[in-house]
């Protein structure tokens, strides 16, 4: 899945030479949390959040402090036709909300971490009715195809397929979501294979 397809297209904007209540003002009343700075032609100048504005308010109501003060002004960004894995990823490892979507420098989007959430819910199926089986996996070869293979000739419909990102464990955990069954003789079936089931959800 493209970032393209998951991003706020023509987001909110606001200038440089804007005041810090003005982007205030801008935010609340659009009720969004992350507002990308632009000069002519959309050209990216910089990022802000809600929490870095309502700290620089009063040095700003003073006079000390300008929105340039407080942009960021070489943000994350990613690109239209990235994977929204790469959006994910930054996100994750810069522990940030939301980041602008750029094309060269101009800006094009933006995508936040709810948008990444909503994406991954559902191409996991989370919020439509489903039954789910945990099953440890070794390493010898075809141990997924075969647990895949017992999980449908018992009756299981598979919706999805997660597992545990950690390659050191000589094991690994695979989530089946499958459509709404009743798990138990799935779960008999596997376990009589020497697969260890360590949870079920009907």
């Amino acid at each position: 899945m493209k970032i393209k397809s998951l991003m706020i297209p023509d987001p909110i904007t606001i200038t440089e030479k804007a005041s810090v209540a003005e982007a205030i003002e801008l935010m609340k009343v659009n009720s969004i949390r992350h507002l990308p700075v632009v000069g002519k032609n959309k050209i990216l100048k910089g990022f802000v959040t809600l929490a870095d504005l309502k700290q620089g308010l009063i040095p700003s109501m003073i006079g000390g402090v300008s929105l340039d003060d407080l942009m960021i002004k070489n943000p994350v960004t990613v690109a239209p036709d990235e994977d929204v894995e790469i959006a994910a990823q930054k996100i994750y490892k810069n522990k940030i909300g939301g980041m602008p979507v750029v094309k060269g420098n101009k800006l094009v989007g933006i995508i936040t971490v709810t948008d990444i959430l909503g994406a991954f819910i559902n191409m996991m199926g989370i919020l439509t009715a489903s039954s789910r089986i945990d099953v440890v996996v070794g390493e010898k070869p075809g141990s997924v195809k075969k647990a895949l293979q017992i999980i449908h000739d018992n009756g299981g419909d598979i919706i999805s397929v997660g597992m545990t990102a950690n390659p050191k464990r000589s094991k690994r955990t695979y989530y089946f979501r499958l459509s709404p069954c009743r798990t138990t003789g799935i779960r008999k079936a596997l376990e009589k294979e020497g697969f260890k089931v360590e949870s079920a959800m009907d």
